[in-house]
């Protein structure tokens, strides 16, 4: 199996974990284990971080609302492990942090 074919297996997985509309998948590790005849890769992509509350009772920074709504997303990179066998079948999805 093709590492492109290990990232296209991870990619049609994990697209609806992001709501990014370009989430840059990466394939960050992958190690074929021979005595388990699977693939255990590690896929990193972006998420959109969530948006901080405003205060809008701030009379020292009238601006503060209108920079909330203009400022560009933040992003924050997720990595998943992954266990692909050799018919390209995901076996085990594991979340960790960072």
């Amino acid at each position: 199996m093709t590492l492109r074919k290990l990232l296209d297996i991870a990619k049609n997985q994990l697209n609806e974990l992001t709501s990014v509309s370009n989430p840059d998948f990466r394939l960050e590790q992958a190690e074929f284990k021979k005595d388990e005849e699977v693939w255990d890769i590690v896929i990193s992509y972006l998420i959109e971080e969530p948006v901080t509350p405003v205060n809008k009772s701030n009379p020292l920074n009238p601006l503060s609302e209108f920079a909330a709504l203009i400022a560009e997303p933040k992003f924050q990179r997720m990595y998943k492990r992954i266990k692909i066998d050799k018919e390209e079948k995901v076996l085990g999805f594991y979340m960790f942090d960072k």
